[in-house]
Formats: C-alpha cells, structure tokens, sequence
C-alpha cells in the first residue's frame, strides 16, 4: 500500500534551485534514506515533505490512514514543559489515555491508596481495557526504558542536548503512526542507543525516511537509497553497500561515457572551425548536435583525498595525565585517573550520553582544571581542538577570507611543496563560487566543515575531536578519515558514528559509571559484539578477568585498570604487562567467537563428508565426480579447521 506520493516537488534556495522535478513515493514497511552532500537540500526536502516548509511546485500527499510523524534536525521544545508533557503533547486519544494511566500510576504510588485516587485508577483501566491499549501501552514504556526516559516530570530545560533528543526521538517514536520522517536521528545519541534505534527501525512494520551520514545505520536499516545530486532525486534500491557498488559502475559508465563524446567532439571541432555552409538541413542538424554535447553537463567524480600534512614534530613527552578526578553536584565523572600517550596513538572515547566525555576532552586541553591530579603536555605538542558546536566570531567573512586568518598555505607531508588556502578549500568541497560567499550564506553542516579546514590548516600535531560528525555529509565523512588514517600525530576522538571510529581510533577509554576510566584494545564495533555477548552471558566476573593493559593482547581485549604509572615514557601505556606470561594463552575476545564456531564447523563438516561417501560409490559419474570433489575440498578444509582449533585450545 502507498503511504507517501510525492509529485513534480521544486523547492528554490537562496541563490538557486535545491531541487527540481522530484517524484518518487513511500510504500508501507519500506526503509528509505536520503544521501547528499551538505547544502544539496536534504533537509529542506524532508521539511517539504514534512508540511514545515511550502513547495514552489508540485505536491505531497499522504494516505488518510497513514499518520505522519517528523523528527526534524534541531527539534522545537518548551523549557518549562516536563518530559511527559512533551512526549504526549500528541492529539492522539490512544496517547492521552495511556498518558492518564501513567500519571494516575505515580499518584497512586504516593497516595498510599487514597479513596479519590483510587477511584481514578479504577476510571483509566476501564478506558485502557476498552480500547485495548495494554499492548500500546507495553510498547511505550518499552521505548521509553530503552532510551532511559525515567523521571516524566522532570523539565526539558534541564536536560543535557543528548537527553533532550531522545525525548523528541521518543515522541516521534510512541504516536500511532504509519510513516517517520526522521533527519539525522543518531546525532546527539550515545552508540548504545543508535544501536539499538537501528534495531527498532528494522523491525518496526512503519515506513521510514530518513536522513542520516552513519553508515552502519544506513546499512543495516535501509531497503533503499535515494541520491540527491544536481538538483535531482535518483534511487538506488538496496542499502548503502548495495549503493556503493551501484554508484561505482554508474561512475565508470559515465567516465567511459565522456571519453567517447571527447573523442568524438575532436574531430567534431575541427570541422566546425572549418566553418561548414548551415544550410543544408542535416548540416544545421550536426551543428546542433554538436553545440549540445559541447555544452553538456559534463561528469564529475567525486575526489579523494591525497593531502598528507606536515604536523610539528612530536617530543619525547607528549601528554602525561597523573590521577585526574573531576565532580560535579557531588556526582564523579572522572575517578583518579593516569595516562602517558605516546607518538601515533589513536583513541576513540566510548561512553553514554552524560558520562563526562566532553569534559574529559576540556581537561586534556586545559579549558577546564581537574579538581584533583595535574596535567603535563609535551613542549612540542600542539592540540587542535574541534569541538561540538563552534563559533563564528564574523559570519559576514567570506570563506576564503576565514581561513586566510590562519594560513594562506599549507605544507605537505613529504615537505616538497605548499598548496594554498583556496586549493585546500577545494579538497573538502568548497570550490568555484562559494569560496567567495559570506559565511553566513552556508549551511550547518558546510559551516563545520569550514571550521574543520581551519583546524586542519593549523598545523596541529594532537588532534581532538569532540563529535566532529554531527551534521557532516558522508562526502566528508570520508574526506576527513581518510585525513585521519594518514594523520602522523595523536588523536582522541568522540564520535556517535560507529563506522568512523572503526577507521579511525585503535582502542577506546571506557568512560564507566562509577567515574573509572578503562580501557579496550580493538574498534567500537568490537566492543559493542563484546557487550552484547556479555550481556547475553551475564557473567561480569568475565570482564573482570579480562587483559588489564590497554597495549597488550589482540583486538578485542579488555583493560580494567589503566591508571598506573608507566616505567618510562617509551612505554606505549601506563600499566606495565605482566613480566611473567600466565600457563595457559588467554584468548582474545574475536579468538574466543572464533573458537566456539569452530566446535560448531567441525561436526558439521565431518557429518557432510560422511553423507558423501556413499555417493562416491554411485554408479551415475556425474553424481560421483561431484561427491569426490566435494569430499577433496572438505578434506583440506577440515585439516586447517583441526589445526587452527588445536592452536586456539593449546
């Protein structure tokens, strides 16, 4: 069934058309996404869509059964309501019951069972069981408990910028509703959260179109793909890996496409320069043709990033943490903690919404000063800090003129030459014109990546990034890991995007509950595999047993405590391995997944190669020849199974 019909849409930006022409619909249950890069207008499509913002041409219309509901980029809120105001703000009769049964719950657990309240009780249960909303009601608090929505009445004006999300996500999330309109829905939310919303939106039966950069999200969720490019809207069905391959062969066509039309316009040009007589119809005609394919839109691949840039030299001493505490309100965020980094390290911070990962960052860089423990930076180092929401002190500058106030050059890696301010713009997407509009001109995500240029333009050899991914495009998205996998310096990272800190940072600090910082050798997806298999182990004196230097063992490893002193500041962490090596090899954690599905394979292939021997026999050849094939390659698949399991068990 059709939820969405959307027809000949045109909506003019500023200065030119965003988008022209778009036609395309929403089917109940499908998944779609919209992908571009910063300022192409996604966001104002789904505005569009969404009725927040009036076409200039063309139509949208829903299905009257269907129900919309929109999670715009920067939700609206009251600061005086509460959280429950908020949430069920909604018109929905189911909506106001359940939320009447909620509050009438709260009471009664106060009342100490008051006639009046009582009576109210009594009231709303006749009316959830009338209209049969256990089931509804069920799947509310479900929501709400996972997004770790507890007090309702506490006021949105209180809440940190990663709770005030998951309300308004929520919100969108328990309306009786067919159709979700969602842009950017990860930003602002912690990894286990997106995790799980990822989960949501791919067994929820609702329809869905979204926006969002994270391509894990995009993957994992998505049944389609729809590109806005050159002011028009192109789809590509499958997810975004589907995408990829898609997009790739499209590329090569079209680059072979506009060799042949260059090949051909060569000779094309020489006989119009001889000035040929127009009046013969099929002349007219071949100059006609001729003029269009000269005036073409001509193709343009997207390019990759090949700037490696020439830091300043790291010393001995890099940064050195000793015992760090921090509170706030009485509430630890960090606990006594110590660190050395070293040359080259790349550490991603993992952490719930709230758990101190920002402030952490503050300290690093000496905005804000522990309450305990000092911090030492090395002579030579020299931070380059982006951080969540940066400032314009001008937005009247024009681009190029902002990055002229730090550098009008930028040296290499390999020190042979300098490029320029404009053509490092150019790199990152600002190229032609917009170098030369105001600041002001640009949209959200264009603005921070100006502010990431600037920061890059610095020369920094300590780069921290406090969610640099917010907001940005997956086009820069990959410019900027590409930037960082080269990057020779430190890095600390914050990031909601599991894909990018997967590329970029080597091993993660845990920031805990409790305050503790420890730590994981191996890439956030790892991690989460790691507490999902915990979880479903309910074993935490298997965590406790884990590694405990964050350097030592493969990926996957554990460290429950990081802050002791390292020897010397050669050493690569602060805890110091074990001089004596345990009995018995402790496997990793991607050893111990690898370990139990070998004790699955094994049997497995043993009773495959025993059903083929019969048929080896088989008086049919082709059935035989089949079987003995099989059973060679089974043989020799068996003999490395047994030999990398004895390795694993020894």
């Amino acid at each position: 069934m059709n939820l969405l019909s959307i027809n000949n849409l045109s909506k003019i930006g500023r200065e030119k058309p965003l988008f022209t022409s778009v036609t395309f619909g929403l089917q109940e249950g499908e998944k779609a996404a919209l992908i571009g890069k910063n300022g192409t207008g996604k966001s104002t499509l789904l505005n569009t869509i969404a009725g927040v913002l009036q076409p200039d041409e063309g139509s949208v219309v829903f299905n009257r059964e269907a129900g919309v509901s929109f999670l715009p980029q920067n939700p609206l809120y009251e600061k005086e309501d509460t959280i429950r105001e908020h949430i069920f703000k909604s018109d929905s009769p189911k909506l106001k019951i359940i939320n009447e049964y909620t509050k009438v719950c709260e009471e009664l657990a106060i009342s100490k069972n008051e006639a009046s309240v009582t009576k109210k009780y009594d009231e709303v249960m006749h009316k959830m069981d009338s209209a049969d909303l256990w089931n509804y009601e069920a799947q509310i608090s479900s929501i709400l408990g996972m997004l770790d929505i507890q007090n309702l009445n506490q006021k949105m004006g209180e809440l940190s910028g990663g709770m005030i999300k998951k309300v308004c996500l929520a919100q969108v999330l328990v309306e009786d509703t067919k159709v979700l309109l969602l842009d950017e829905p990860t930003n602002h939310l912690d990894i286990k959260t997106i995790s799980w919303l990822q989960k949501y939106l791919k067994d929820t039966t609702r329809s869905v179109l979204m926006v969002t950069h994270d391509r894990y999200f995009l993957d994992a969720v998505c049944t389609n793909i729809y590109e806005l490019a050159r002011n028009k809207l192109k789809l590509y069905t499958g997810n975004y890996s589907q995408y990829l391959e898609k997009k790739e062969t499209e590329e090569e066509i079209e680059a072979n496409t506009e060799r042949r039309i260059e090949s051909v316009l060569r000779f094309e040009r020489e006989w119009l320069l001889r000035g040929p007589c127009a009046r013969g119809t099929k002349i007219k005609a071949r100059i006609q043709r001729d003029e269009q394919l000269i005036n073409r839109e001509k193709f343009k691949a997207d390019k990759g990033y090949t700037f490696e840039v020439k830091g300043k030299r790291l010393g001995g001493k890099v940064l050195e943490l000793h015992n760090i505490s921090k509170e706030f309100s009485g509430q630890k965020i960090i606990s006594d903690f110590s660190y050395k980094f070293t040359k080259g390290q790349k550490i991603g911070i993992f952490g719930n919404n709230g758990a101190g990962k920002t402030t952490f960052l503050n300290i690093v860089t000496g905005k804000l000063v522990p309450d305990s423990g000092n911090v030492e930076t090395g002579v030579n180092t020299k931070f380059g800090y982006y951080e969540q929401n940066p400032v314009f002190k001008d937005t009247n500058l024009t681009v190029l003129e902002y990055i002229k106030e730090t550098a009008e050059h930028m040296t290499l890696n390999d020190s042979t030459k300098e490029v320029s301010a404009a053509r490092f713009l150019e790199e990152f997407g600002f190229e032609g014109k917009i170098q030369h509009s105001p600041v002001s001109s640009l949209s959200g995500g264009e603005r921070k990546r100006l502010y990431l240029v600037r920061l890059l333009l610095e020369n920094p050899n300590f780069l921290i990034l406090d969610e640099p991914t917010n907001d940005f495009d997956i086009f820069t998205m990959n410019l900027l890991e590409q930037f960082l996998m080269h990057f020779e310096g430190c890095l600390l990272l914050v990031s909601h995007d599991r894909y990018f800190m997967d590329k970029c940072a080597d091993s993660l600090f845990i920031m805990e509950e409790d305050g503790s910082i420890s730590g994981f050798v191996g890439k956030c997806s790892e991690y989460i595999e790691y507490l999902e298999e915990e979880k479903k182990a309910g074993s935490k004196e298997d965590i406790a047993s884990r590694d405990k230097n964050i350097t030592s063992g493969g990926a996957g490893s554990a460290d429950k405590n990081i802050s002791s002193s390292a020897p010397d500041s050669s050493s690569s962490a602060t805890a110091s391995a074990a001089t004596t090596p345990p009995a018995r090899k402790k496997l990793s954690y991607k050893e111990q997944r690898e370990f139990e599905a070998l004790d699955k394979e094994i049997p497995e292939l043993e009773k495959e190669q025993k059903e083929l021997e019969p048929l080896m026999s088989s008086p049919d050849f082709e059935t035989a020849r089949k079987a003995g094939e099989r059973y060679t390659k089974l043989t020799k698949l068996l003999e490395e199974k047994y030999a990398r399991w004895e390795e694993l068990a020894i």
